[in-house]
């Protein structure tokens, strides 16, 4: 299966457990794995034959500069699970959400969570083992 990556996609949201984030906002990074069969495209030169990166980033930065979640392993499975509800010619979907200066009294240069969805046998988006 082939890739497509997106990286270090950078916006600014309100998700996190302490009121200072909700009420501050703060910077998030996504950085998306897709897979996909791109030989079509390739062949044919044609946009509407792949997905449009432009477009998908417009869809995370929706997510992420949406309504605040708690935590960034949710604000990472809506992710996933938009996109590969959305753009149905993705098979699975590697998603990296990352805090890059989270307010917190100890020092660290951020913290990621990464998930990795795809379509399940029922059409339902399930972990990828």
């Amino acid at each position: 299966m082939d890739r497509m990556r997106i990286q270090a996609m950078e916006f600014f949201g309100y998700h996190g457990v302490f009121p200072e984030e909700n009420k501050l906002g703060q910077r998030f990074i996504v950085d998306l794995e897709l897979a996909l069969d791109l030989t079509p495209a390739a062949q044919s030169d044609d946009l509407s034959r792949t997905v449009n990166y432009a477009d998908v980033h417009e869809t995370v930065k929706r997510i992420v500069e949406g309504p605040p979640c708690k935590l960034i392993e949710t604000l990472a499975h809506k992710i996933a699970t938009e996109i590969l509800t959305t753009y149905t010619i993705i098979n699975e979907a590697t998603v990296a959400v990352t805090k890059p200066n989270p307010p917190l009294d100890i020092r660290f240069d951020g913290v990621t969570v990464e998930i990795r969805r795809r379509r399940g046998p029922d059409g339902g988006i399930v972990p990828v083992a």
